[in-house]
């Protein structure tokens, strides 16, 4: 079912270059594995925007996934008041801060959910501002902490996301909260990162592969344990959870178990970017890629392709790097790597590749590519049969 390098070769052949390109068949098929994950399970799924950002996908996703599917989770105020302007409801802001807060609460007076992140005093006071001058009330959800800490939280491996790590303190910031009358608590998020995120077997750094699947077998059942304290913690300050919200792509298995949890998130599992290709069990397929062309040949067994550089955000590794994907084989010069002008590669036996050529890569992270590029190619049965704009095309850049 994949696309061949012919298929991309054909489809390619009067395309100026670089190109973004979605294969709308494998992000539909990627839709359906994800939606099968949380059917029967009694949550939902939100569409993790930053993983798309893409007004068009993330329409398609929504609809495919149905009843199954609800809300997006954006990553800045700015960001989900321009999801709001065009048509998306149910927005949760997953990161906190206090810029943007005007728009959110012009479109929450306009009929808008919207809702925002908190883990301190600092973020309340400045929604309470902002609810306060445009007449609303704003929801809030908590963001708890949920990096694994063993030795009496002594060790903290994980992101360092939230200060808000145990349920006392997240009980406590329930009642802060309660002092600003323009503000609710309605929820809590915590971000397993260090399971979701994290790849049981990659083959960049396979000596510390057994210790990432250690950290998240062990991390799970604290997670579960520490989300149903916040929880009972938020009810003991008077809060009845309307969201609960856990998981990514590569935690659903788990997450989805939850009693506590109400609903769970994935973004990059509908690209399936390529560190996605590193996870035990995982069914998705590549469905975002670029082309770029084969400009020269400075040697044999050597093309260079023109430009190429995107580097993925992250601890620096040779896992932010695109992956050369088809034809199959190609590698990167190891003193060179992916460069902003040219990329160049070697060629394995019996390839061939000429000047002019598409080379196929893919992208480390799946929001990521959409910065680089006003528009993406869309393609089915082979075929490109739309281009639209991404959120750069649209004159929206909010990171």
């Amino acid at each position: 079912m994949s696309l061949a390098w012919s298929d991309f070769a054909r489809a390619l052949a009067d395309e100026p270059l670089p190109v973004a390109l979605v294969d709308l068949d494998a992000l539909e098929r990627n839709v359906d594995r994800l939606r099968a994950q949380v059917r029967g399970t009694g949550k939902t799924l939100r569409v993790a925007s930053k993983s798309v950002r893409h007004v068009g996908l993330l329409r398609r996703v929504l609809e495919r996934g149905g009843d199954d599917f609800r809300g997006l989770m954006c990553f800045t105020p700015r960001e989900a008041a321009f999801l709001a302007t065009e048509g998306f409801d149910d927005l949760l802001v997953a990161y906190p801060s206090t810029r943007g807060l005007a728009e959110v609460a012009a479109q929450v007076r306009d009929g808008k959910t919207i809702r925002l992140m908190a883990d301190g005093e600092a973020h309340l006071e400045a929604y309470q501002r902002a609810a306060e001058a445009a007449g609303v009330t704003l929801e809030v959800l908590l963001e708890l902490d949920v990096a694994y800490q063993p030795m009496g939280g002594r060790l903290h491996l994980g992101v360092l996301r939230s200060p808000l790590r145990t349920a006392a303190r997240i009980e406590a910031v329930a009642r802060e909260a309660q002092r600003h009358g323009s503000l609710r608590v309605v929820g809590l998020m915590g971000y397993e990162a260090h399971v979701a995120g994290l790849p049981d077997a990659t083959p960049f750094s396979r000596a510390l592969n057994p210790a990432r699947r250690a950290l998240k077998r062990l991390s799970v059942p604290q997670i579960a344990q520490l989300r149903a304290d916040a929880v009972e913690a938020l009810r003991r300050a008077g809060v009845d959870p309307v969201v609960v919200n856990g998981g990514g792509t590569g935690s659903l298995s788990t997450t989805t178990s939850e009693a506590a949890v109400t609903e769970v998130t994935a973004g990059s599992g509908f690209l399936c970017s390529h560190l996605f290709d590193y996870y035990v069990g995982n069914v998705l397929e590549p469905a975002a890629f670029f082309a770029l062309e084969v400009c020269r040949e400075p040697e044999a067994g050597v093309v260079t392709c023109l430009g190429g550089g995107y580097v993925a955000s992250g601890e620096p590794g040779w896992d932010r790097l695109p992956l050369p994907w088809l034809p199959r084989g190609l590698q990167y010069i190891s003193i060179e790597g992916a460069g902003e002008v040219q990329t160049p590669l070697r060629v394995p036996s019996g390839v061939r590749l000429a000047v002019g050529d598409p080379v196929i890569f893919r992208h480390a992270k799946a929001g990521e590519l959409a910065e680089r590029f006003d528009a993406y190619a869309l393609m089915s049965g082979g075929r490109i049969v739309a281009r639209e704009p991404t959120y750069r095309g649209q004159g929206a850049c909010f990171l």
